[in-house]
């Protein structure tokens, strides 16, 4: 539990090939089932203060209350996930906290001294979300999520459809 944002929500990873990853978790972990966007549509999307025209491929699943989102950039546009595969890595990109008040926390964040590396928005103002460059690790990217709308019901129908899943239709399409 972070002492200034809650819980850990969501482990995000940059993969390069997200049917595979989805098939290494349903076969070898047994996570799922997965919710699969394949072209997410983003209202706005900045990467280091610039807009970006970033597409990219995203599926998530539950393993209790933890949600794992795979992500797969589709071009070349900036962003911190090309900045992920650019430097060598795959896999865990990111740690997500999720809010109700999100500018009240994205604020707090920004006041510690934390510089946003990409931000954007999906679905209106209560799909926002911001990455936070606190480090340089793999791996140490924070992620505030804003859960107070569509996007929060969205990921407890993710959470509740893993519950009791018994293995059958593990990769569902989400348009």
């Amino acid at each position: 539990m972070s002492r200034l944002l809650g819980a850990i929500r969501q482990n995000g990873y940059v993969v390069r090939d997200i049917r595979a990853a989805m098939d290494y978790w349903v076969n070898v972990a047994g996570v799922g089932p997965w919710f699969h966007v394949e072209r997410v549509k983003t209202d706005y999307f900045r990467h280091r203060g610039k807009a970006s025209d970033v597409e990219m491929s995203i599926a998530l699943a539950n393993s209790g209350d933890l949600q794992i989102e795979l992500i797969q950039q589709m071009n070349d546009a900036p962003s911190m996930y090309r900045e992920f595969l650019d430097a060598g890595h795959e896999g865990l990109q990111h740690v997500a906290f999720w809010t109700m008040d999100y500018q009240k926390t994205y604020d707090r964040m920004l006041a510690l001294g934390h510089k946003v590396g990409h931000e954007g928005q999906i679905g209106g103002e209560q799909g926002r979300f911001s990455y936070f460059d606190v480090g340089t690790h793999p791996g140490a990217v924070v992620e505030l999520s804003d859960i107070s709308g569509n996007k929060g019901r969205f990921f407890e129908h993710i959470r509740q459809a893993a519950v009791d899943w018994d293995g059958t239709d593990p990769i569902r399409s989400v348009k």
